[in-house]
């Protein structure tokens, strides 16, 4: 699901909302041409080890009007082992790429969705990374903060006159069984919980604002935010 800056002006057009909290993230002093890294911080140590749940951030690139956005989902264990899903995508038409991890489409619009499942600890915190290699191509690499092990979630190539990531966006946490649904039961909803930690660039101070819920589950989700070391928690669920 994707979001955009007019979100809060636009909910009501929103139907249905599979999103149930968002959190706008900002990097200071950056110019128009955007920058050409950024990293999001993430830790779902408390999520359930269950398909359901995308937790995500957004960003824009400099020349372009829509986004791209990478995050974690939860995934069943297998072979008693934790695995979790890195995803890494592009919503801008015109996007194209030949790399393994990634198909052609995006949520059935156009772009690119690229993803990898990794072995991993759910205590660790994450690093998305993001970087621009050469003219308009861009990597989404998952690292562990703790191990230091790097995963490449995969890559794609913007259209001609795309410039960097722009200095702010915002991300959401979103039970995506609802997709397609008219209504939701907002208290059959799991429980979950991440932290988004702040946006790392170099050169540039990142900032984080309170998360918040909205769409149809306002008030029914068990939503609870609080700032935390890491950043700022987000939970919802029973």
């Amino acid at each position: 699901m994707k979001l955009s800056h007019t979100l809060l002006f636009a909910l009501p057009l929103l139907q249905p909302a599979t999103a149930l909290v968002g959190i706008s993230w900002s990097l200071s002093n950056v110019t128009k041409s955007g920058v050409s890294e950024i990293t999001f911080p993430m830790n779902i140590r408390n999520a359930t080890h269950e398909a359901g749940f995308y937790f995500a951030q957004q960003f824009n690139f400099a020349g372009q009007s829509d986004v791209g956005y990478t995050g974690l989902q939860p995934r069943a264990d297998k072979n008693s082992k934790p695995v979790i899903h890195a995803a890494f995508s592009s919503f801008i038409a015109g996007t194209k790429s030949t790399d393994e991890n990634c198909s052609d489409g995006a949520d059935g619009g156009a772009g690119v969705s690229c993803a990898v499942d990794i072995e991993g600890s759910y205590a660790h915190t994450y690093l998305l990374h993001i970087n621009n290699t050469i003219g308009t191509t861009w990597v989404g690499t998952l690292i562990d903060s703790v191990s230091g092990s790097e995963t490449r979630i995969g890559s794609y190539t913007l259209p001609g006159g795309s410039g960097g990531i722009q200095g702010s966006q915002m991300g959401f946490v979103e039970y995506y069984p609802w997709n397609g649904m008219d209504s939701h039961q907002c208290g059959d909803l799991p429980k979950t919980s991440v932290t988004f930690g702040k946006p790392v660039s170099r050169g540039h101070a990142g900032g984080l604002q309170k998360a918040y819920e909205y769409g149809d589950c306002v008030g029914k989700a068990r939503f609870e935010t609080h700032y935390t070391l890491g950043g700022v928690e987000a939970s919802v669920g029973f």
